[in-house]
């Protein structure tokens, strides 16, 4: 298999870190925006699958999260753990009357683009370097690379990501090859 170009940007735990530092939760929209990041990191989803999330899509009992109608118009069920739960346990007593688990103050849906410009915003903020190239999808990939470190599963990841051929998933492993030669040869 030949190595793609450029491999996708991760963030590493200390960017992740100060990325969600940046939103401040006091305020509606920031505290929103944050949880899109978390639900992104947490769970791999699309930009445009996290702002068509309905209340009815989260299990807040089990972390179960089912994305409707994701690329591809496919289903796929996923889930997060007890610390994302629990924050969205406490933005339902927050969230205006609306469709969507993640709306605008006035109950509307979220567009893509405001989640891409925040996100911009929020890297920009916390001083990641190569600001340019993060974005919702930069969470996606920092996702799926964590869950193939922590499972050695690259069916695992495809699935998660929704991926319908593993060569498309395949790129997660190039990300922890390349690491893997840096760790050697600074050995």
């Amino acid at each position: 298999m030949t190595r793609p170009d450029s491999l996708p940007k991760i963030l590493t735990e200390a960017e992740t870190e100060r990325l969600l530092d940046q939103p401040n939760r006091r305020y509606f929209g920031p505290h929103r925006d944050y949880l899109f990041m978390r639900l992104m990191l947490k769970a791999g989803l699309r930009a445009a699958e996290a702002v068509a999330l309905k209340p009815e899509h989260v299990d807040l009992t089990t972390g179960k999260v089912m994305v409707r109608d994701g690329k591809g118009a496919k289903d796929r069920r996923l889930y997060v753990g007890e610390g994302v739960v629990e924050e969205l346990r406490e933005w339902m007593d927050r969230r205006p009357e609306s469709g969507v688990l993640l709306p605008t103050s006035k109950g509307t849906a979220v567009a893509t683009s405001h989640l891409r410009r925040s996100v911009k915003r929020y890297a920009e903020d916390a001083g990641i370097e190569e600001v340019g190239r993060v974005s919702p999808h930069t969470l996606r990939h920092t996702f799926a690379t964590r869950l193939y470190r922590e499972a050695g599963n690259i069916r695992m990841v495809q699935k998660a990501l929704g991926h319908a051929d593993v060569s498309t998933t395949m790129i997660y492993t190039h990300v922890v090859d390349e690491e893997l030669e840096g760790a050697m040869k600074g050995l």
